[in-house]
């Protein structure tokens, strides 16, 4: 959420940056401080109000001391008046504070600088590229076809058990799934991330603390008994362990890494684009996060890219990273890298991390802070990123590596999978 203060002290840049997003970033802005104008002149008039009756009443109760009952009665009569301009202005404060509070709730963060124009995926930007597209033999199958030849998922048991988008992994396809989760953990671990369990469901001020709410709420699964969410990724419960924390300097940055379940009520098309494993209800995903001092932020940013390429180019997939456009970017960040791997037997790209950074966007609606080397409360900023989401990952594998009689497994899963091919 952006900062009131912010917006009142940069309000050109704040349009122009804005309106690389939304088409009415003018009279967003211009609603906002409208409503703050009559925040703030309400608190001013409530404070006043309120100073009033306190002096007042201190006056009464020296009047009475002094047997002046007749002044201090005629005096009460004023208190009344002044105790019911004091509800009124309390109505006024609160019902504008929560109309300026909603209207923040739905303007997206604003865009770093280096953010491209435009409004939709095809406008990304291509940064890097790496690997070379492997040549399949003639009769190479997409993973959904592999999945049954080798009888490693069972999408049909998913479908009768739940539904579709919730497959069954089985046997080596089971033991694969389970190598990519302790290989990603353990890359993490070794890169200095400390590993945490938490939750699968969250309330709902989570969800407004990382932007998933009110932006994202018909993707996500709600358990009305409970009034909790299942979680869309790992980086909600993750991020939301700092909410309401005031962290000392020198604790940054906190680094922290969680495999998780994922769960997204998100509808797919029919297609090829969201068959097999492409597009799934539940699914496994590591991910990374970070707690950083503003200076330190973008460095940290680039250092999880890196951090993501070098794990990549260890299962030697061949893949690609694009810096999201304005239109593509998500409601909470201020700059993401997508991560994309390319699938030789769909003849096509598979997104399979983003890497953000959400500058203050997440932490002013945390409450997320740390007291600087003045002493002074200030916003931090968090960062989060896929480390990394497994079943497109899995497809690629899957694809990549299979020959005409088998799939072979990376050399560095073997360790962890305790085999070398799938046949």
């Amino acid at each position: 959420m952006l900062q009131v203060a912010y917006i009142r002290e940069n309000k050109l840049e704040v349009i122009k940056r804005l309106s690389k997003r939304i088409d009415n970033a003018e009279t967003t802005v211009e609603n906002v401080l409208t409503l703050d104008v009559s925040r703030r002149s309400a608190q001013t008039q409530l404070d006043a109000t309120a100073a009033d009756l306190n002096a007042l009443s201190k006056e009464i109760g020296v009047l009475f001391k002094s047997g002046q009952s007749e002044k201090a009665t005629l005096l009460k009569q004023k208190t009344a008046e002044l105790k019911e301009q004091k509800i009124a202005l309390t109505e006024t404060l609160n019902s504008t504070s929560e109309e300026l509070q909603q209207l923040l709730y739905q303007i997206p963060n604003l865009p770093h600088d280096s953010v491209p124009v435009g409004n939709s995926e095809d406008d990304n930007e291509e940064v890097f590229q790496f690997g070379e597209i492997p040549k399949l033999h003639k009769a190479a199958k997409p993973h959904w076809e592999l999945a049954k030849t080798y009888d490693i998922i069972d999408f049909e048991l998913g479908n009768k058990i739940t539904g579709a988008g919730f497959p069954v992994y089985k046997g080596k396809g089971a033991r694969l799934q389970r190598a990519l989760i302790n290989y990603f953990l353990d890359k993490n671990t070794a890169a200095g991330y400390n590993e945490v369990q938490v939750p699968h469901l969250v309330n709902e001020a989570s969800g407004f603390g990382t932007g998933q709410l009110p932006d994202k709420e018909g993707q996500m699964y709600y358990v009305d008994a409970d009034d909790l969410y299942l979680i869309p990724t790992g980086e909600v419960p993750a991020t939301n362990i700092f909410r309401d924390v005031l962290l000392q300097e020198s604790e940054l940055p906190k680094q922290l890494t969680t495999y998780t379940p994922c769960f997204r009520r998100e509808a797919g098309s029919y297609g090829a684009h969201v068959r097999g494993l492409n597009r799934l209800h539940q699914f496994d995903k590591v991910e990374i996060l970070r707690v950083e001092h503003p200076d330190n932020s973008y460095k940290a940013l680039d250092a999880m890219v890196d951090h993501v390429k070098g794990i990549l180019e260890e299962l030697k997939l061949p893949y690609r990273i694009l810096r999201l456009c304005s239109g593509d970017l998500g409601f909470t960040s201020a700059l993401t890298y997508d991560f994309e791997v390319f699938s030789t037997a769909q003849d096509r790209w598979l997104e399979i991390s983003s890497v953000s950074n959400f500058e203050t966007f997440q932490a002013n609606r945390l409450k997320l802070r740390f007291k600087n080397s003045e002493g002074k409360s200030q916003l931090a900023h968090t960062l989060n990123g896929s480390s990394l989401a497994l079943p497109r990952v899995l497809a690629g594998i899957l694809e990549n590596y299979q020959t005409e009689n088998s799939i072979e497994i990376p050399e560095v899963l073997r360790p962890y999978t305790g085999f070398e091919r799938i046949d």
